[in-house]
């Protein structure tokens, strides 16, 4: 019987949302969504969600969510590599919710469980009086659509703050990338020892 070559690959992605560290607030929630190339789409899973509000404990200043993750993609090149892009939410002094930070992280590229501990960032206003009248009416600045995060156009002249991070645990498994020519194994020089990278 003959062995049929596969179209595409698969990329199977399991973890969750952990927790996140924003010393200076409480009472968070956290959105996420994907953004991958146009060679890539969804076959199972969610590719958008959004977990419950979160307060620190007395012992730990970290937020806990424990929010799983599980989507599988399909493909035919690894270009557009799937990106995970987070936006944290949580009420300002007069209760509106506001963006606390956006971050993104591309999702591993070799099988097994990776830990990544994502930088958030806050679109800032460009001037003083923008700054005021937004923390006034509780409209700060923040982006239409969070997918911009992950791309590169449109954001060479945003300006933006540092603010916390978000901790996201994966565990990765691939399907028929070699059988494709895509190898995402580790370095494995002749001698048979695994090879440090340069």
């Amino acid at each position: 019987m003959a062995t049929s070559n596969p179209s595409v690959f698969l990329l199977t992605v399991n973890g969750q949302i952990e927790g996140a560290n924003f010393p200076e607030y409480d009472n968070l929630y956290c959105k996420y969504c994907y953004v991958y190339g146009h060679d890539w789409a969804p076959t199972t899973g969610l590719e958008e969600g959004i977990t419950q509000i979160t307060c620190k404990s007395s012992q730990s200043h970290r937020l806990i969510w424990n929010f799983p993750l599980e989507t599988t993609f399909k493909s035919t090149n690894p270009f557009g590599w799937p990106q995970l892009v987070v936006s944290v939410y949580g009420p300002d002094v007069f209760g509106n919710d506001v963006v606390r930070g956006y971050g993104a992280t591309h999702i591993p590229f070799t099988p097994g469980q990776h830990t990544r501990t994502i930088p958030m960032f806050v679109p800032e206003p460009t001037w003083r009086l923008q700054k005021f009248t937004g923390w006034l009416l509780g409209r700060r600045p923040e982006y239409t659509d969070p997918k911009v995060v992950a791309q590169g156009e449109g954001r060479e002249v945003t300006r933006v703050r540092s603010r916390g991070f978000v901790t996201v645990s994966f565990n990765i498994m691939t399907k028929d990338m070699k059988k494709m020519g895509y190898d995402t194994g580790p370095l494995i020089p002749s001698n048979g020892l695994p090879a440090t990278p340069d």
